[in-house]
């Protein structure tokens, strides 16, 4: 395969599937990962038109770098890794549970960084390779809800920001940070889009924009080690809590 690749984990529903569309529709192969969405990452690759499908479990650290390893054995062109997938588990700030945090510790930062070596170690791109990790908005306007998930994407944040001291010029780290776009946990959509306009903007920022600014990441002419918000503002207010529990106790931006 020579044609310019991304590898997107976590690409076959949400966030991962608009990020895979979007990079098709700009011209370039996409590697779908999945772990249990095997017959939805299958449905999305059928649709675009270079596009394959690859199956692994990210709690096998192993698994994922020798996953990586066999993309660019076959990959002439590989120029971007997109680690978006991640587990999104609640636990309370003041009762850790173990299991959750070991989990999320693992999938959403241990394994990530293990790839983003494996993929500097291994991947060809004549034009130079990126990784971009996503993280959470909450980063920067933290609250105690879904402690060990958000443990985990601050270790991951970090990571990517170490990373990028060893990598620039052609070679280049960045961090990816949404605010709150689709349904999740137990919420309805009619909550979601009550919840999701508690920002600056009082809007609902969309799964197309964060596709784009990956896009941009990948192609655009950031310094490695850069973050880009793409979440109306979020970020930049002090919310006591997550938006789902903001919104179910009448809460205000």
């Amino acid at each position: 395969m020579t044609r310019k690749t991304v590898l997107v984990t976590g690409g076959a529903k949400r966030l991962g599937a608009a990020m895979c569309s979007r990079f098709a529709e700009a011209g370039w192969n996409v590697v779908i990962h999945c772990h249990h969405y095997s017959e939805e990452a299958e449905s999305l690759a059928a649709e675009l038109p270079h596009a394959e499908v690859v199956q692994c479990d990210f709690a096998d650290p192993a698994a994922a770098v020798a996953m990586v390893q066999d993309i660019a054995a076959r990959t002439g062109d590989w120029r971007c890794l997109v680690n978006s997938a991640s587990i999104f588990a609640p636990d309370d700030v003041t009762a850790l549970d173990p299991e959750t945090n070991r989990m999320a510790m693992q999938v959403n930062a241990a394994t990530p960084a293990l790839m983003a070596q494996a993929f500097f170690a291994h991947a060809r791109s004549p034009r130079g390779r990126r990784v971009i990790q996503v993280t959470d908005q909450k980063l920067a306007n933290p609250n105690p809800d879904f402690f060990s998930y958000s443990m985990s994407k601050a270790a991951a944040d970090m990571a990517a920001r170490m990373l990028a001291m060893a990598h620039h010029g052609q070679d280049r780290v960045y961090r990816l940070a949404p605010g709150a776009i689709l349904a999740s946990h137990d919420q309805s959509e009619a909550e979601a889009d009550r919840s999701h306009r508690l920002n600056l903007l009082h809007r609902r920022t969309g799964a197309d924009e964060i596709a784009e600014a990956a896009l941009f990441l990948a192609e655009g002419p950031l310094a490695s080690g850069q973050v880009l918000y793409v979440d109306s503002g979020q970020h930049l207010l002090r919310q006591p809590r997550d938006v789902i529990w903001l919104e179910r106790e009448g809460g205000q931006p």
